[in-house]
């Protein structure tokens, strides 16, 4: 038998937060993306120039001779695809220049967050440090009372 009132998934069991990440790390995702959607959208412009509009223009270019053969009988036969290649080629060499930079700012920012977490470490260590020096050069209640023998 089914419960009255269903708990809902999302108050039963809710999304953990995302982990913080700084604000200069952000901005590097943000350029990231920008970047990669950028280069998609003038790669498929590209892309979408060879095949449909140079397809268009092929009467026109009908006259135009590469290789011995006429321009649109070329595109359509070999030059097509070696543009298509070449794309390829262009997405990845320009994907890993990005990843790479995303890299070292993903690095930069666990390095500074590495310091600063370090900084506070070492304070803590120096407080540390100095309350363990003045329970060992102040005497306690309890070694006055035992020296008096009380």
């Amino acid at each position: 038998m089914a419960a009255p009132h269903p708990i809902p998934h999302a108050t039963h069991n809710p999304a953990p937060e995302p982990p913080a990440v700084s604000e200069a790390l952000a901005r590097a995702h943000q350029r990231y993306w920008r970047f990669n959607v950028a280069l998609i959208a003038a790669l498929m412009t590209v892309g979408f120039a060879v095949s449909f509009l140079l397809p268009l223009a092929a009467p026109a270019l009908a006259r135009v001779r590469f290789a011995g053969f006429s321009l649109p009988f070329y595109f359509g036969a070999q030059g097509a695809i070696l543009i298509y290649l070449a794309l390829i080629v262009v997405y990845i060499l320009s994907m890993q220049r990005a990843d790479r930079r995303l890299q070292r700012a993903f690095d930069a920012d666990a390095n500074a967050a590495a310091r600063s977490t370090q900084s506070a470490g070492d304070a803590n260590d120096a407080a540390h440090a100095a309350a363990r020096e003045r329970m060992t050069t102040q005497p306690t209640a309890a070694a006055d009372s035992g020296a008096r023998g009380t």
